[in-house]
């Protein structure tokens, strides 16, 4: 179960763009990370099942440092509402505990199919709701944090995400946050919902066999330090960026890169034989 020099690069690769990805759009990068650490783990022999478990519990993990330090950016520029960060962070954290429960115990393919779908159903979402009322104020109420942080942590921590893909279209359509403050508040509320499922996928993983070299349960340490390694300066990095681009380029940018990851999770492109 040795990686190779090839998967090694891909790792690296991957983890600029994820940082960059995370900082820029607000997410934590898993339909990024989770295909390719997928990939890795199967052509190193690990079961399918067990590799997207360990994909998923990593990745919220590498989700950590990079939040912590895209949230300190946007901080910076004044784009985190802390009120709604720290209330949906606690909340969802608890949901993702949960949530990464359950995916300990469902199959592999039930997990690729749920993770690619979430994020197509939420690219659509955003694709074609109607921009709210740049005059709304964004929601502040302890309430409403509250309860869309325990359901959407629950979904994060099933299919391994920090949960910026979900939780931004709420802030935006729902709660009126303005797409630099949902960006900014998303990346600092990953911090919670990325430490309540990463232990959960440790605690899950405990004595399960097949797990590569350096794992402690679901979680892969070397995998992270490839990941999380790239991953953290990038983030600085695309939190600066973000703030140069207009909202609705922001936006779109957002969505295109959702629709590819969900078709490729869910096996669009390979039932088309496309090589992408």
């Amino acid at each position: 179960m040795e990686m190779q020099s090839a998967q090694i690069i891909a790792l690296l690769i991957t983890g600029v763009g994820v940082g960059f990805a995370s900082g820029l759009l607000g997410i934590g990068g898993c339909f990024i990370m989770v295909p390719v650490q997928f990939w890795v783990l199967k052509t190193i022999g690990v079961d399918p099942t067990i590799a997207i478990r360990i994909a998923f519990g990593t990745n919220l993990l590498v989700v950590l440092p990079t939040a912590i330090s895209g949230a300190l950016t946007h901080n910076r520029k004044g784009a985190v509402l802390w009120k709604a960060a720290i209330a949906f962070g606690i909340a969802g954290a608890i949901g993702a505990f949960f949530g990464a429960f359950i995916t300990a115990h469902l199959p592999g393919k039930v997990l690729t199919t749920a993770f690619g779908t979430v994020i197509i159903l939420g690219g659509i979402r955003m694709l074609t709701a109607k921009p709210p009322k740049i005059t709304d104020e964004p929601s502040d109420s302890l309430a409403a944090f509250v309860l869309w942080g325990i359901p959407l942590g629950i979904a994060s921590g099933i299919i391994g995400i920090g949960g910026g893909v979900i939780m931004i279209p709420i802030m935006v359509y729902v709660l009126k946050f303005k797409m630099h403050q949902a960006v900014g508040t998303s990346t600092a509320l990953m911090i919670f919902t990325a430490i309540g499922g990463s232990l959960s996928y440790m605690i899950n993983g405990l004595g399960v066999q097949g797990l590569p070299p350096y794992s402690t349960g679901y979680v892969n340490w070397f995998q992270w330090i490839l990941l999380a390694g790239c991953s953290v300066p990038m983030a600085i990095v695309g939190a600066r960026t973000a703030h140069l681009l207009p909202a609705r380029q922001l936006k779109y940018l957002f969505i295109a890169v959702m629709f590819y990851m969900g078709f490729k999770m869910v096996g669009v492109f390979s039932w088309l034989n496309l090589p992408l």
